[in-house]
């Protein structure tokens, strides 16, 4: 919990009385941390942020979070909203503040995010009222409203293009989150990265699964990552979860 503890004494000490809660979701609360995790945390502010504040949050961020969790530090995802962006509850959402590893190069290079509207806020908050693990502040669900599983679908489906695009330089990250989105989709429930890739397997053609076994193997810090092996099998295999995903149309879950 040190890094952790460190990442919520850094957010009061930069945003200091805007802050109304701090709490854990992903691998924290939905299954344990493995030994890529990252340690994710939500900020709820009760206003704006100016650039400066902004700076200041990616400079001390950078000082605390590692783009290898094999190093000893695990790589930190911060993402903050302004109470009013997010309750009332409205689609699409107005992400405050966001950092994370696979923008490093873009902040140590002075890059400074702004606001933005934000669909994956959806899956986040809903991910955190369910974990309800607060790290600083009053339990989540006294402080957000529960998102329509209307707009966890959208939010779900919107992201699929852009994790496409990163298939080849993200991996790991985008297998798992295919499996995710589609587990999803299927069942109506947000589990973790592992527990999706266990629920997926059983349900992939046999000569697909090699791609998500090798991903969940090296989620669990059970083998190196390398793809080398299964390069001809990366678009086969995200293809076939994508038309899975796209035949459930609606999102209506087949439970």
């Amino acid at each position: 919990m040190t890094q952790t503890n460190d990442v919520v004494a850094l957010v009061h000490r930069v945003l200091g009385p805007q802050v109304i809660g701090v709490y854990s979701h992903g691998s924290a609360v939905l299954g344990g941390m493995r030994p890529h995790s990252d340690i994710d945390v939500f900020v709820l502010i009760t206003g704006r942020t100016t650039e400066t504040l902004r700076r200041e949050l990616v400079e001390r961020l950078l000082l605390v979070s590692s783009p290898d969790a094999l190093s000893g530090v695990r790589p930190v995802e911060l993402t903050i909203a302004v109470r009013s962006d997010v309750r009332p509850w409205h689609y699409p959402p107005r992400r405050e503040f966001q950092y994370g590893e696979w923008l490093r190069d873009s902040y140590e290079g002075g890059w400074i995010p702004s606001p933005t509207p934000d669909p994956d806020l959806a899956l986040l908050i809903t991910m955190v009222l369910q974990g309800d693990s607060p790290l600083a502040g009053p339990p989540p669900g006294e402080v957000l409203d529960p998102v329509p599983y209307g707009d966890v679908i959208r939010a779900l489906t919107a992201g699929v293009p852009e994790l496409l695009g990163e298939l080849h330089s993200d991996t790991r990250n985008v297998v798992l989150t295919l499996a995710r989105i589609w587990m999803t989709l299927e069942t109506g429930t947000i589990d973790s990265k592992e527990s999706a890739a266990d629920w997926a397997l059983v349900r992939l053609p046999a000569d697909l699964r090699p791609v998500l076994a090798h991903a969940r193997a090296v989620y669990r810090g059970e083998t190196e990552e390398r793809w080398d092996g299964f390069a001809t099998l990366l678009e086969p295999f995200a293809d076939r979860v994508v038309r899975a995903i796209a035949a459930l149309g609606d999102g209506t879950p087949r439970v």
